[in-house]
């Protein structure tokens, strides 16, 4: 395996770079590497979620949903 390790100015280690087919390779192998990868969401799905936010935040002002702690949303993200 030909991994890269990449450095910040300083020279400390802050990430690994894998080649994509060997990336595929070990997805192959380990099932569970799949979950790790990050998909960029699309603009609708961004918008949607905005205007889910948007929604529950008035019915919040309304009191017709239960505001919760920030730390709580925090863990969520």
């Amino acid at each position: 395996m030909r991994l890269q390790v990449i450095q910040d100015s300083n020279g400390k280690a802050t990430g690994v770079y894998i080649p994509i087919n060997e990336w595929k390779e070990l997805k192959k192998r380990y099932r569970d590497l799949e979950a790790l990868e990050y998909e960029e969401p699309t603009k609708e799905q961004v918008l949607q979620e905005l205007k889910e936010a948007v929604r529950e935040l008035r019915l919040i002002e309304q009191g017709k949903l239960k505001s919760r702690p920030a730390k709580e949303l925090l863990n969520e993200l």
